[in-house]
């Protein structure tokens, strides 16, 4: 037929995956639709901290990039970005957030700046460990944890690096688990 472009296996190959990849690849949240947006970040930082998580289960896997993005991950979505995600959209159906949280603003700033610092801390072990995971990364058996569940402090920035990585990381964990238990509704 003349006139009519032919279509090669590897044409259609390519408009194939094109076509599956606008299908599977979510696209991003529009800015102006703010639950969405925390809804996209916080799936963001639970995968990053899988990530930094896997590694602490399985040393040999770490890789400091990869242990230094996923905590840049978190760092770039936590503190005033996520503090700022809660500003509005609390009477949004398809949100899962309290709005106690308006009433406990400085609270649940300060959360997000406690989460912002830990993920700091984690970033800056990763470049501190260029080579493979050491044990100063590690936490020692026996080692007496700060914090808990309803306290979380954040320490000073000398106090946070001369602790384990390993328990920085269970700190900012802490507090994940402490916003969510105060601010976000179980559904």
């Amino acid at each position: 037929m003349r006139g009519v472009p032919l279509i090669t296996s590897r044409t259609a190959l390519v408009l194939g995956l094109i076509a599956i990849s606008s299908v599977i690849a979510p696209s991003a949240p529009a800015e102006d639709d703010v639950v969405a947006l925390r809804q996209a970040d916080m799936k963001a930082m639970s995968d990053a901290a899988k990530t930094i998580s896997d590694m602490f289960r399985a040393a040999e896997s770490y890789s400091s990039t990869e242990f230094r993005r996923a905590a840049d991950v978190i760092v770039d979505r936590s503190g005033s970005v996520l503090a700022g995600h809660f500003a509005d959209g609390m009477g949004d159906p398809r949100s899962k957030a309290k709005p106690d949280i308006v009433q406990e603003r400085n609270r649940f700033d300060r959360l997000a700046d406690d989460l912002r610092n830990y993920a700091l801390a984690l970033d800056a072990a990763g470049e501190a460990n260029p080579g493979p995971m050491t044990e100063r990364m590690r936490m020692k058996p026996g080692e007496p944890m700060g914090g808990g569940p309803l306290g979380i402090h954040v320490r000073s920035e000398a106090e946070l690096s001369s602790i384990p990585a390993e328990h920085v990381f269970h700190l900012m964990l802490q507090t994940c688990t402490t916003c969510h238990a105060a601010f976000r509704i179980h559904r």
